[in-house]
């Protein structure tokens, strides 16, 4: 498969022919597999104290001639503590148990339900690579991925390859470079956005909506400074960079990269 080197203004400087994984078949089986396997949550559970911080011990005499006990009351047998006194007289109110108020949980969360210990094999890893890589060079994928894309034609050549020269413009030099070569609308898919977003949602912990941007991928010694695209060196990169979100993510490769994961994919 070849395709071709774009200088920064977007112009065409040569073909290349690219690694065989840009070409492979995309298994979205596999990718969804590895997605899921690579999971993380962060383990919480309820205290182990929760709902027993009060004075009393929440357990009630039901024997008669006992002092303070709870025999012949008509009570039923929950875990009470006592809310006042006056004389031998107490009042209690339930405690402890889930349907009191300030009761535990009846079920909490587990720790160890939180954490994943899937695992996956090296030859599905590879697969899951390739097919990541595939999708990024192919149209169908990408045009289907994005929503706003919809009865749309790419009109750069797949995958975006452009010259290592990029690395070293400023943020702001960078930005209209990349709109040079993406054009207007699949610019606006490419740079992070971040905004409030609309209904209920901002007072549910959901206050910010932001989109995924495009991927940047660089060789293993250059380096970019921008906020407005994610950027990952070829050692770093991995299925999460690339099938965020679903297979087809918008990428961009500089001349470096490409080269570095010939190596990488060929050893």
């Amino acid at each position: 498969m070849k395709t071709k080197i774009l200088k920064i203004d977007g112009k065409e400087k040569e073909e290349i022919t690219l690694p065989k994984s840009f070409s492979a078949k995309i298994r979205e089986d596999i990718v969804a597999k590895v997605l899921e396997t690579k999971k993380r949550e962060q383990p919480y559970s309820n205290s182990p104290v929760a709902g027993k911080q009060h004075s009393a011990s929440g357990i009630i005499v039901h024997r008669r001639h006992v002092w303070k006990s709870g025999y012949g009351r008509g009570m039923s047998r929950i875990p009470r503590k006592i809310l006042s006194r006056r004389g031998s007289q107490f009042i209690w109110v339930g405690a402890e148990v889930p349907n009191a108020v300030g009761g535990r949980r009846a079920h909490g969360p587990k720790i160890l339900g939180k954490i994943n210990t899937k695992k996956i094999n090296k030859k599905e890893m590879k697969i899951a690579i390739e097919s990541a890589l595939s999708a990024t060079a192919n149209a169908e994928k990408i045009l289907e991925k994005y929503e706003s894309l919809k009865d749309k034609k790419i009109t750069f050549s797949l995958p975006l390859v452009v010259e290592s020269k990029l690395t070293g413009l400023k943020a702001r030099e960078l930005i209209s470079s990349i709109k040079k070569i993406l054009g207007k609308e699949f610019f606006e898919i490419a740079v992070k956005k971040k905004q409030v977003r609309k209904g209920k949602g901002k007072l549910r912990g959901r206050k910010y909506k932001k989109n995924l941007g495009m991927l940047i991928v660089v060789g293993n010694k250059e380096k970019i400074k921008t906020n407005a695209f994610d950027i990952v060196p070829v050692e770093k990169l991995s299925v999460m960079d690339l099938a965020k979100g679903g297979l087809g993510r918008l990428t961009l490769y500089t001349e470096q990269a490409i080269k570095e994961l010939k190596e990488k994919l060929e050893k």
